[in-house]
């Protein structure tokens, strides 16, 4: 009876054992092989994609027509939120005049718009009628959301000392979907000009051995707010 038991407890503690090796042999390694990354937190990067925004505009003999005006103020309006570095006017090749003439007229219906003269260009496109339309517009950038958690490696295979696929996956996701401009991930924005009237205050205070600060309006002792604005 003794043996039988041992035998048993034998036959399960082989048995547990192998389970827990064939259930450290089940999925990939958490970070599913492939290239690894230079940091783990260099998994996943902010990243952009390209688009464009442009409109067609018919050639008409007349100049320009009230909702072509108007079409054009809309997208000089998404132009300046864009911040894109050119307006291209694409005019049909092969030479007609009054498509020629269209496109300039566009170019100053952009510059009536508000749009800057110097970056608004004029190109050709071969198209299909000398009088094909006019395409003007910019080009976009969005920024790209990662897709996580689309594949998933066993986290608890960690023997190859590297982070998990979806590692860093959720908060790039989360910045790429609230930046407000998505150039500012290709590149940082220049600064803004110094204000030089308050630098010469500070420097006039400092050189009269007077605070440099500005003056902080007195907080009113047992309150928690200062004093009320009119």
């Amino acid at each position: 009876m003794t043996r039988n038991i041992k035998s048993i407890l034998t036959l399960s503690s082989v048995l547990t054992f192998g389970g827990l090796l064939l259930a450290g042999c089940v999925g990939g390694p958490a970070s599913l092989d492939g290239e690894p990354p230079l940091t783990p937190a260099s998994r996943y990067s902010l990243q952009v994609e390209p688009g464009l925004d442009r409109i067609a505009l018919a050639v008409h003999e007349n100049g320009l027509s009230g909702g072509q005006q108007a079409a054009l103020a809309d997208l000089v309006a998404r132009f300046a939120i864009e911040g894109a570095p050119a307006l291209v006017v694409e005019a049909p090749a092969g030479g007609d005049p009054v498509a020629g003439q269209a496109a300039w007229n566009v170019k100053a219906g952009l510059v009536a718009a508000g749009a800057p003269d110097h970056l608004i260009r004029i190109v050709s496109y071969v198209g299909p009628d000398p009088r094909a339309p006019i395409l003007v517009g910019f080009e976009t950038l969005r920024a790209a959301v990662p897709q996580c958690g689309t594949q998933w490696g066993n986290l608890s295979r960690t023997g190859d000392n590297q982070s998990s696929a979806n590692f860093g996956c959720a908060v790039t996701a989360n910045l790429a979907a609230q930046i407000a401009n998505p150039r500012d991930i290709v590149s940082p924005r220049a600064m803004t000009p110094a204000d030089a009237q308050r630098r010469a205050v500070v420097f006039d205070r400092y050189a009269k051995g007077e605070v440099t600060s500005a003056e902080r309006e007195a907080l009113i002792i047992g309150t928690r707010t200062s004093d009320a604005v009119d």
